[in-house]
Parts: C-alpha cells; sequence; structure tokens
C-alpha cells in the first residue's frame, strides 16, 4: 500500500478539505491511503470519518506559533513513519517551507496543490507569497492546481497539471423527494423561491453583498428565503447584519451540514459572489443539481460546466436582481462532462500523485 501525507492547515468543512475528502472516499485503500497532518488543536470536521476509513492524523504546531517547531514536526512525522509522498495544499507559497520539511524527512514526491486565486490576507501576505513563489517552484516536483488561475497565481510560468474538482455526480442529481422533504424539515412553502450559498463566514466569500442583493430581491419578491450553509470567524458578524436588516424570518443559517448535496435540490437558484476563487467546489455541486447559478465575474470561467452559470459584477446588484426577476422553472436535469465525475477525477489523481 502506498500512503500519501496531506499537510493541511485543518480538516474542517473548506474547498481544500473537501476536494481531499471526495478523492478519499473514491480511493481504491486496498492500494492507496491518505493521512493527515493537521496544525489546528481542535477536532476537525471530517476527522471522524478520516478514521473510520483507516487514515492517520497527526497533530503539529501551527506555524503562528512557532514556525521552526512546526518544521521539525513535519519533518519528525513523515521520518518516523518513511513517507515518500507528500501533499500540500495552500493558497500561500510560503506553504513550501512545509513541503522543504517534508523532503528533509526523506520525501522524494513532493506535490503542490494550488487552492486558491489570491492570498486571503492583506499586503504582507501577499508580499510573502511573491517572495516565496519561486521557493515553491523550485521545492515541489509535480504541481497542480484546480483552474489556470489558480495555477498561474502560484506557479506563474512554471508548468503545473490541471486537476478537476470532481463531484459523485449521482449524489448531488436533484431529487423531487429530497426537495419536498427538507423543504418540510425547514418549513419552507413549495411556493416560495429559495436561494441558496455554501461558504465559510469570511470576507471572500462576500456575504455582505449576498444579504443586502437578498433584502433587495425579498422587498420585490416576499415569498423568497435565503439559506445560508457554513460556518466561520465572521459568524456573529453575519447573524447581527441579518438582524439589522430585520430578515431574521427570511434568512436560515443552517451551519456546517453534511447534508450539502440533499440541500441543493431544495434550492432555486445558487448565489455565489465571492472575490475570489481557485476553482469554487460548490459551484460545480450546484450545476450538478441543475440549479441556475448568478456568480461573481471575478471568479474563474473555468467553473462554468454547464449553460446555467452567469456571471455578473459585483458592483452593479441591480443585474443580479434582473437576473433572479428571470428565474424560471427549468429543467432540473444537468448534463455533466465525465471529467467532473468524482471517479475520473481520482483516476487523474492517482496518476499524478501517487506515480
Amino acid at each position: 500500500m502506498i500512503r500519501l501525507l496531506c499537510i493541511v492547515g485543518s480538516m474542517d468543512v473548506g474547498g481544500a478539505e473537501t476536494f481531499l475528502m471526495k478523492i478519499y472516499r473514491v480511493l481504491d485503500r486496498n492500494k492507496y491511503q491518505m493521512d493527515f497532518c493537521v496544525a489546528k488543536g481542535k477536532k476537525g470536521f471530517y476527522e471522524e470519518e478520516i478514521k473510520d476509513l483507516d487514515g492517520k492524523i497527526y497533530r503539529i504546531t501551527p506555524k503562528t506559533k512557532s514556525i521552526f517547531k512546526n518544521f521539525a514536526d513535519i519533518r519528525k512525522i513523515v521520518r518516523d513513519n518513511n513517507y515518500k509522498n507528500v501533499i500540500r495544499i495552500s493558497q500561500n507559497s510560503l506553504s513550501a517551507i512545509e513541503l522543504l520539511a517534508a523532503r528533509m524527512g526523506g520525501a522524494n514526491n513532493i506535490i503542490f496543490r494550488s487552492s486558491n486565486s489570491s492570498t486571503c490576507g492583506g499586503k504582507k501576505d501577499e508580499f510573502l507569497h511573491r517572495v516565496f513563489r519561486p521557493f515553491a517552484n523550485l521545492i515541489s516536483n509535480k504541481k497542480i492546481a484546480p483552474s489556470k488561475e489558480a495555477g498561474d497565481f502560484m506557479f506563474g510560468r512554471s508548468k503545473y497539471i490541471i486537476i478537476n474538482n470532481g463531484v459523485p455526480i449521482e449524489k448531488y442529481h436533484f431529487s423531487q423527494k429530497k426537495r419536498s422533504k427538507y423543504r418540510n424539515e425547514l418549513g419552507i412553502s413549495d411556493d416560495t423561491i429559495v436561494l441558496g450559498h455554501v461558504g465559510r463566514f469570511e470576507e471572500q466569500k462576500n456575504h455582505k453583498f449576498l444579504i443586502e442583493l437578498f433584502k433587495k430581491y425579498h422587498k420585490i419578491k416576499p415569498n423568497s428565503v435565503l439559506l445560508l450553509i457554513g460556518g466561520g470567524k465572521l459568524g456573529e458578524k453575519i447573524k447581527q447584519r441579518i438582524m439589522e436588516n430585520k430578515l431574521m424570518d427570511s434568512v436560515k443559517l443552517l451551519g456546517i451540514r453534511s447534508d450539502i448535496s440533499e440541500l441543493y435540490s431544495a434550492m432555486d437558484c445558487y448565489i455565489f459572489p465571492s472575490l475570489y476563487e481557485g476553482m469554487p467546489n460548490t459551484v460545480i455541486e450546484a450545476q450538478v443539481s441543475g440549479l441556475p447559478c448568478l456568480v461573481s465575474d471575478k471568479i474563474t470561467k473555468d467553473c462554468k460546466i454547464t449553460e446555467n452559470v452567469k456571471f455578473l459584477p459585483l458592483d452593479n446588484p441591480d443585474q443580479w436582481i434582473d437576473s433572479l426577476a428571470c428565474l424560471n422553472n427549468m429543467n432540473r436535469i444537468a448534463e455533466i462532462d465525465e471529467k467532473y465525475d468524482i471517479k475520473s477525477v481520482v483516476k487523474d489523481f492517482v496518476k499524478v500523485v501517487y506515480a
């Protein structure tokens, strides 16, 4: 059995973590295994599932606490457990330091996966990313990304391989049975228009715009509801903004969920106003469910895998309102290219990462 060590910040719900878990669930675990090196002390959302799949979880010192201890922890884990294959998923080239630790621990198959098209930090993070980008290219012998934007951001002119964000397509298909079940559980009538969004409560996801947009739309369509799925450090601020706009009865905060594939069936439109992304998993998932998707024009056009996606500018909310006004009872059966099927993506992942 070939084991892969995945270095991540945590195994909570997020784009990078969800990507790894989708791979992990489908992987032939008689031949390949995935273990996880996390810097977060608190148990992550996916950790119990990882253990159920016979994966190992190692806890290391966060870089914010001690970059030297973090380095030493990774090197020791790689050396003591004889890992030869190590992957780091990150949006900042500074994370290549962790791959150097893995190399010094004895790993020889060093993979860097870019997860975003920008850093989440301020000017300091952007500066460090530019400084360390050549180092990231040098230390990794395999480079992968979910989109051209994410690849160019991390690797510049260096060659990289695009591995799509895959979806277990059958699981995400629209279901009238699921739609009725979840609407009933959420107290939503059949004639209510349900807008939805899945994402961490962070600046990148632009919930401020989303709530302002829904406030305008709700005045036009009082029989509308907004579902917000996710959690994060801005949760209380977002809740406060909802209260200030007197939307508590029409915005449902559903928290972190494991049944997102079912919740898509309850929605009528997916709204995604992010400021930047590498390749948004949720936009792919929403399309598989046959949802019309209104997406920020700041996002990679590669996420459009059906004709149900419309890119709109963030500086013109009225265009979003006009597009919402054009919603109709469309056919929710989507034709999806097999290259986005998780089974196909896993084959690509194995060829690149475990080779």
